[in-house]
This record gives structure tokens, C-alpha cells and sequence, in this order.
């Protein structure tokens, strides 16, 4: 995670929408780059599973941001090696023709008023593509005779596959040799995505297979979550303010919440969400990481290594789930469409959870008896990720022979996507003669301070790669700590947990309002008005 001093005139500049102020890769030597950030060493990107929805949606949007901001050297190769004979061009003319579809969508991440064909053509003359089966010697024989092997060399590994080939891929590349690194200098790094593992036991095995063939510092394992700026700000709003760290701790928070609710459905993924679920899918990764980013302890500094240490440390300190803590649902005919069971891939009589919350208690000094309430579905009443700090209820007494009945709590909310900002919920007196006490809320807009480009959330994550900082990259030791405080869940002994239906477009089962109730709290709405059950 690359830190650029800040200067007082960064939050109130803004760029024209022609973006001229934005300097453009040239195609011999190095350019100027975004303010304050150098160009990423040269190196060879090589993509298995280059024609895969991950590489158009993910990783050549991020690429060609990448591009427009001149943080890519001159010198870098991208290889994409899939199933199938293909023509390099033609390769290249579906991937341009993936990102101008995205780049018109409004609705995208990658949506952008002007699409930029010199940036393109700088990634495009870069490509190449490469036919090879997976788990055959050919390809990685075939591979290492176009990599560049001269001392010094860099090459990512991304498997932007499904988990099935994480190990037989790694084996390939360790055993031709691919992962090694010389004396000259060159690196070699592997990028795993998520899923790693589906339990502690496949999380313990495939770290250790991985590791046969390559060093703990050779092995990236990327969440996307923590490449979007507005997660990466946690950090900046808890540690660079002095407002907000003291009042960090059990003396004076109520309880948090942490939401990724989703209006869409599986979108036709049915295969695969029939074998993870949401829970599997979301919480002991996604959820946890932010979870991670709001509770753990201060670092000593931003270095990679500090910052895994205390995030480490949290993961540990996480109290095992049990099935009270736990509740699942699944979508049902409703005013947003079909349910699941209508859904193509999946099983008339399914059972997989579209929805999962839970209850989970940090076991430290900080965090003892604070509750953390973790909510992620599909099909939800809006598309929402937020984390909400509650703080604690100020006493009564004060007021008890007033017109006041009730107070807001004070709510500090970290809003991460669709919109980017913070907001605080807070009690004032209502003008007039008697005493009355009214919520007002301040926000504020990222938007209202800073341009904001199109951007994917793997933008970050392949910067930082290519430099070699592992601060955003999860490390084997919280893998398998995330996996081990969820394994009572994913594997109960007195029976698989009950799935509550809910309707398509609703706020999620009734049972998960009473998860919370049981405690004296509630969810905080996902829109203005809360839909009924």
C-alpha cells in the first residue's frame, strides 16, 4: 500500500473532465506518473485464465488505468495463457471490446466519460497470447521460452483461474523452474485469488503445497475488497485523527456493524454458489478483512510486514462462531424477482444460504464485549457496504424531565460502496423555547473533495505487486486463523444450520433482526425506509 504525502491543496483541486492533466504512456521509454507515485519496475504479467470473466471485467481495466496514470514501465510484457488456439489480435480486439462496453455503463466500476485509445494501445502492443493446458509440462516449457531469463527479470504469476488449478499450477511452475529467483536480482511473485481454501483443513493444505514451491514472500493472496481506496482509508481515518483513536475501545463503543448487501442475484453462477454459499464466500474473508481494518491495533508504521502483524493478531483474538452466533437465509419469490431455487445451476430443493450474519466477539483488551454484527446477501432491498461504529448511549438522566423521549445514538459510518464517504449521526437541541433534542447527521463525499477516476479496486493491488508490497496481500497465518474462527460453523456437529427463506428484494430473514434484538440492538436500515418482512 503506497503512501503519497498529502499537501492542504489536494482536497479542494480538481482535474477537467478532458483529463489533459493526466500524462499518457509513451512506448519507448519512461513517463511522468501520478503525482507523488513512480512507474512499477519492468516486468512480464503472465495471466492463466486470460480469457476469463476475472482478466476482461478485473484485471484490463485495472491495467489500463494503470496505463493512463503512467505507473507502468515501458519495458512490461503481459502474457495471457488460456485453453484454445487463439490469434494474439484477435485476443486483443475482445479485450478492447470487453472495456468499451464497460467503459459505456454507467453502472460499472470501469464507466468513463472518454475512452482512451492511446492508453489502450500501449497495453494492446504489450500483449500476447499463449494456448496451453493448465496441468500439462508443455505449456510451462512452452512458457519459459518466451519469458524473458536474463539476470535481473521479473515475472508475475496471476491465477486468475478457478481453485481447482491453484495447485497443479503452482506445482508446473515450481517444478520448470519458473519460480525461482536468480542472483541478479528479478523477481518472481505468484497472485492467488479467493477462494484459498474452503475450510482450515483445505486452507492448511494448499498453503503448505504452495509452499513447496515458493516463499512465503513470493505468494500474493489478493482480496479485492482491500484494493478500494475508501477501505484502504479506514486506516487513514482511525490513525490520522485524533478525534476518532481515543474513543476507539469497549470504554466507548456500543457495538459495530459491518454490511456488503447486494440488490442482484447469483447472475448465473449457480455451480458455483451451490457449492460456497455466502458465508463461505463473504465472511471469513471479505467481511473479516474489514473487520481486520476497523479493530486492529495501531502499527508502528504502514510497513508491510507491521501492518499483517496486528491484523495477524486480531484474527487470533477472534472468539470461535457457534451456531447461535450464526444465522442463514435464502431468497424467495418477491417483489425483486425469482428466488434462488428459480435460478439456473441451482437444485429445486437447495439449501445453500444466499445470506448469512453473524455475531462476533474479539477476544483482547480493546474489543472485550463488544459485538461486531457481520451481514452479507444477494437480492437485498439495496446495494450497500458500510461499516457503522455505534457508540454508546449517553445517560438519561440529564433530560428525564424534558420533552426529550428519545436520543439518536451517535453512529460514525464508514460508507464504502456505491458512494465513498463518512457520516455522523449526533443529537442537537431543536430552536425554541423548550428543551427538545433533534438528530442531524454530518457527512462527507469523497466526491465533494476529490476526483474520483474509474476504478476497479485491482488497480492498487497490481501497483503494489509489482513493488513488491505485501500490505494489502493476506498472509498464510490469518488465512488459516479467519478459516479457524468460522470451522464450527462450516462443519456443526449436531447438524447443518437452518436457512431462512426472505423475500427477493427484502432486508434479509426475520431471524437475523432477532440475532441482534436478543441483545437490545438492530440493524441499521438499508434504506430510508425499511422494507417489511
Amino acid at each position: 500500500m503506497s503512501t503519497t504525502p498529502n499537501t492542504p491543496e489536494s482536497a479542494t483541486h480538481t482535474t477537467s473532465g478532458t483529463n489533459d492533466s493526466k500524462v499518457r504512456p509513451g512506448s519507448a521509454s519512461s513517463t511522468p506518473s501520478a503525482a507523488g507515485k513512480h512507474p512499477a519496475p519492468p516486468c512480464t504479467l503472465v495471466i492463466f485464465g486470460a480469457g476469463g470473466d476475472l482478466t476482461k471485467r478485473l484485471l484490463m481495466p485495472a491495467l489500463y488505468n494503470l496505463s493512463v496514470d503512467g505507473l507502468l514501465d515501458a519495458g512490461m510484457k503481459i502474457i495471457g495463457v488460456n485453453h484454445g488456439q487463439r490469434e494474439t489480435a484477435a485476443w486483443r480486439d475482445d479485450l478492447k471490446k470487453s472495456l468499451q462496453q464497460f467503459a459505456a455503463d454507467k453502472a460499472s466500476t470501469f464507466h468513463t466519460a472518454q475512452f482512451d485509445e492511446k492508453a489502450w494501445d500501449w497495453i494492446a502492443q504489450r500483449l500476447e497470447y499463449m494456448a496451453g493446458e493448465f496441468e500439462t509440462d508443455d505449456t510451462f516449457t512452452n512458457l519459459k521460452q518466451r519469458i524473458d531469463a536474463k539476470p535481473g527479470s521479473n515475472v508475475i504469476f496471476y491465477l486468475a483461474v478457478s481453485a481447482r488449478f491453484f495447485k497443479p499450477i503452482s506445482e508446473h511452475l515450481g517444478k520448470a523452474g519458473l519460480l525461482k529467483e536468480g542472483d541478479g536480482g528479478g523477481f518472481r511473485r505468484l497472485v492467488i485469488e479467493k477462494p484459498f481454501g474452503t475450510d482450515l483443513a483445505s486452507a492448511r493444505d494448499l498453503n503448505a503445497h504452495i509452499l513447496g514451491y515458493a516463499k512465503e514472500s513470493q505468494i500474493y493472496r489478493i482480496d479485492h475488497f482491500l484494493g478500494k481506496d475508501t477501505v484502504q482509508s479506514i486506516l487513514a481515518v482511525r490513525f490520522a485523527n485524533a478525534l476518532f483513536e481515543p474513543l476507539w475501545r469497549r470504554e466507548y463503543l456500543d457495538h459495530v456493524q459491518i454490511t456488503a448487501s447486494e440488490t442482484i442475484g447469483v447472475e448465473g453462477r449457480g455451480k458455483f454458489y451451490e457449492q460456497t454459499g455466502a458465508f463461505r464466500d463473504m465472511v471469513p474473508n471479505h467481511l473479516f478483512q474489514l473487520l481486520g481494518m476497523v479493530a486492529m491495533e495501531p502499527p508502528n508504521s504502514f510497513d508491510a510486514e507491521a501492518v499483517r502483524d496486528k491484523k495477524a493478531d486480531l484474527f487470533d483474538a477472534i472468539q470461535p462462531l457457534t451456531r447461535a452466533d450464526v444465522v442463514f437465509g435464502q431468497y424467495e419469490t418477491g417483489p425483486a424477482g425469482p428466488g434462488y431455487r428459480e435460478e439456473p445451476d441451482v437444485a429445486a430443493d437447495s439449501h445453500t444460504e444466499t445470506y448469512a450474519a453473524a455475531r462476533v466477539f474479539v477476544d483482547n483488551w480493546r474489543w472485550a464485549g463488544v459485538p461486531f454484527y457481520l451481514r452479507t446477501g444477494k437480492r437485498m432491498a439495496a446495494r450497500r457496504t458500510e461499516i457503522a461504529v455505534h457508540l454508546k448511549t449517553v445517560p438519561f438522566r440529564l433530560f428525564r424531565d424534558t420533552a426529550v423521549d428519545t436520543l439518536t445514538p451517535n453512529v460514525l459510518t464508514l460508507r464504502i460502496d456505491p458512494t465513498h464517504g463518512t457520516s455522523f449521526d449526533f443529537n442537537v437541541k431543536v430552536p425554541g423555547p423548550m428543551m427538545q433534542i433533534g438528530p442531524v447527521q454530518s457527512a462527507f463525499n469523497y466526491s465533494d473533495f476529490f476526483a474520483e477516476g474509474a476504478n476497479v479496486g485491482y488497480e492498487t493491488l497490481l501497483y503494489d505487486c509489482m513493488l513488491g508490497d505485501e500490505t494489502l496481500f493476506q498472509r498464510a497465518d490469518s488465512i488459516e486463523t479467519s478459516w479457524a474462527a468460522v470451522e464450527n460453523v462450516l462443519h456443526p456437529k449436531d447438524g447443518p444450520l437452518p436457512v431462512h427463506g426472505y423475500p427477493a428484494g427484502n432486508a434479509g430473514p426475520e431471524e437475523s433482526d432477532q440475532l441482534l434484538a436478543r441483545d437490545g440492538r438492530t440493524w441499521r436500515p438499508l434504506s430510508p425506509a425499511r422494507e417489511k418482512k
